[in-house]
């Protein structure tokens, strides 16, 4: 043994440390919470380091405890002690591990760090992790015996003026037989740290699935564990019943309700992770909310890191549970996660498996299907409108409310085509009950063709775009032109009816466009009516009424002028051909065929007050 080895050894940081320093404990983390979670997490690798060697050396285990970690606090002293008896370090190792700062703190170093660029790498190093602990402590001493070894080692440092190495006293020679003990002399500010239910909240949020056995060891009474110490995702699922999947979803979610898909399952290759995911069979009570943010949480090495990654995208956010990384740092940025690339693949191939796991679901176990799709098929629909990668699946997996019946797959109503049948067509509106008296649906009613209801109203959305299903185009019957002409109807009877005579279309449309002036932007002879007399519709080359009436409630866009379409063998309609251009009969009768329309719409007349009126006149006139 040298005599530098058992002198004290101080040893400076470099002038850019204190601003690393400065960047950790002001920029990087922001709550202080985060300094148990780093010093746990490594004292857990401590435990697997040692747990690896030992494959090869057994003795280095000797006959010791088992590997734990203990978190003990002394109000009197005021310092919180993190110890482990894993792996330890030697002098050596010390001044390299807990130095790693000081031989990196280069100003490119801290630079990069500054500006988050790759500091998903830097951060997660484990000199890094250690200095968090500055945050709470304005001194912190190290003792630590690495195991098969003899001495014992003293770090210690007060942050910026550097560290010292020295030889641990005989008390802490002869308690430590090996591993590593991490005292922390809590500024006056963090003295909440050395009370037992701050430490205990802490590790039931960030450690609680740590593989090894965290004690809490209290100033009065017994060491107690306060940790589970069992990562049940990490678990093979043969070890696992559905009891244990529905205690861990009720846990992970703070739920009470039962799962109604689990999803659980090992992903190896380029990248290494374990996922265990819920679907529940309730509504959250936060489900719409503005940010839609999701509820997976991410752990790395099984240790907690955030709930706010953004592992799933925005129409999956009812999903709960967890994605275990083996490969990512220990981050502590949300930022740095948004840009990590292994978690984009992360994202993405998660986000997949959820799709699949759905689709088998909806073939195999229809019941629980329905018990998502009824809780959470508003929120599947928006990835219709959003990923335009999965746009074929997520339509697959959509169930309907049609003039056929509920939750009715585009599969079963592309089966169910009508010979020459080409399209799938849909009314968008705000509720079934007035989807189904809409007049709207007279043609295709008369042709025993299933209509798609949609009253969600992210429907108005989806259906915004051009979208198609096995080849067949999506069509509105509330916008456009529409031709069933080839279609044949259900009855012979109604078919005849097409031969009926009808008002004179040009001069018809001509005096009803001159009374109606601005209200409309055209008027044309309708294909989608039957029996009512008329009804609005909406340009084909601009936004659905459904849709121009949502965003106008959110001021976010005017509407335009709808297109009113007539019936031509109404007798309404009939009647305003036969009575005298420019007449007060013809304007009412112009003006009520435009106000009915909007009332089916579910919207007001311009002006009620005179509708009203307009409606007695007319009343008292037939009564006359």
């Amino acid at each position: 043994m040298t005599t530098s080895d058992t002198a004290v050894h101080t040893q400076p940081f470099q002038a850019e440390v204190s601003e690393l320093l400065h960047l950790m404990v002001h920029s990087v983390y922001s709550e202080t919470d985060i300094f148990l979670r780093e010093l746990v997490s490594n004292a857990s690798d401590a435990c697997d380091k040692l747990r690896y060697e030992a494959i090869a050396s057994p003795a280095l285990l000797g006959e010791g405890d088992a590997l734990k970690i203990r978190i003990i606090p002394n109000k009197a002293a005021g310092t919180l002690t993190i110890a482990d008896n894993g792996i330890g370090m030697e002098r050596q190792e010390l001044i390299d591990h807990l130095g790693t700062i000081a031989r990196s703190g280069t100003k490119a170093f801290v630079s990069k760090l500054r500006e988050a660029k790759d500091g998903l790498g830097l951060i997660g190093q484990f000199g890094v992790g250690f200095y968090s602990a500055f945050m709470v402590a304005d001194r912190i001493v190290v003792i630590s015996r690495r195991a098969g070894e003899s001495d014992v080692w003293t770090w210690t440092s007060s942050g910026g003026s550097g560290f010292e190495i020295a030889r641990a006293g005989e008390a802490d020679a002869a308690r430590l037989a090996r591993g590593t003990e991490i005292v922390l002399h809590l500024k006056d500010d963090a003295k909440k740290y050395l009370e037992t239910y701050e430490i205990e909240r802490i590790v039931s949020a960030y450690s609680d699935n740590i593989l090894f056995p965290i004690e809490l060891v209290p100033e009065e009474g017994e060491p107690r564990q306060i940790n589970s110490a069992s990562a049940l995702w990490q678990r093979s699922k043969s070890e696992l019943t559905a009891e244990d999947y529905k205690k861990a979803y009720q846990q992970i979610a703070s739920a009470f309700d039962d799962p109604a898909m689990t999803l659980h399952y090992r992903a190896e290759g380029r990248y290494s992770y374990a996922v265990l995911l819920f679907a529940p069979s309730t509504k959250p009570f936060d489900l719409f909310e503005p940010n839609r943010k999701g509820r997976v949480k991410l752990y790395v090495r099984r240790v907690f890191i955030t709930d706010d990654a953004d592992l799933l995208p925005g129409y999956l956010r009812f999903i709960r549970g967890v994605v275990d990384s083996e490969d990512l740092p220990l981050n502590i940025s949300r930022e740095m996660l948004q840009n990590n690339p292994q978690l984009a693949q992360i994202r993405k191939a998660v986000a997949t498996r959820v799709v699949s796991e759905l689709e088998g679901l909806a073939d195999k176990d229809p019941d629980n299907f329905a018990k998502i799709w009824d809780a959470f098929g508003a929120v599947l629909k928006e990835g219709i409108y959003e990923d335009f990668e999965r746009r074929e699946k997520l339509l697959a997996l959509s169930r309907f409310t049609t003039t056929s019946g509920e939750k009715r797959s585009l599969k079963q109503v592309v089966a169910d085509f009508k010979p020459n049948q080409t399209e799938i067509y849909y009314l968008v509106g705000d509720s079934i009950e007035r989807l189904k008296s809409n007049p709207r649906l007279e043609a295709a009613t008369a042709r025993g063709i299933e209509v798609l209801l949609l009253s969600d109203p992210v429907d108005a959305f989806w259906t915004s775009m051009p979208t198609e299903f096995d080849g067949k185009p999506l069509k509105s019957l509330s916008q456009g032109d529409l031709n069933l002409d080839l279609i044949p109807r259900v009855d012979a009877a109604d078919e005849a009816k097409k031969d009926e005579p009808e008002a004179d279309e040009a001069a018809t449309v001509a005096v009803i466009k001159a009374a109606l002036g601005e209200r409309v932007s055209d008027v044309k002879a309708s294909t989608r009516l039957t029996s009512s007399a008329s009804c609005l519709v909406a340009d084909s080359q601009g936004p659905s009424r459904e849709l121009e009436r949502i965003l106008s409630q959110q001021n976010r866009g005017m509407r335009t002028r709808p297109i009113l379409e007539i019936n031509l063998r109404h007798p309404m309609v009939s009647a305003i051909t036969k009575a005298q251009a420019g007449s007060k009969t013809v304007d009412d009768l112009s003006l009520l065929l435009l106000e009915q329309a909007q009332i089916l719409d579910g919207e007001l007349p311009e002006d009620p007050a005179a509708f009203a009126a307009r409606l007695n006149r007319l009343v008292l006139q037939g009564l006359g």
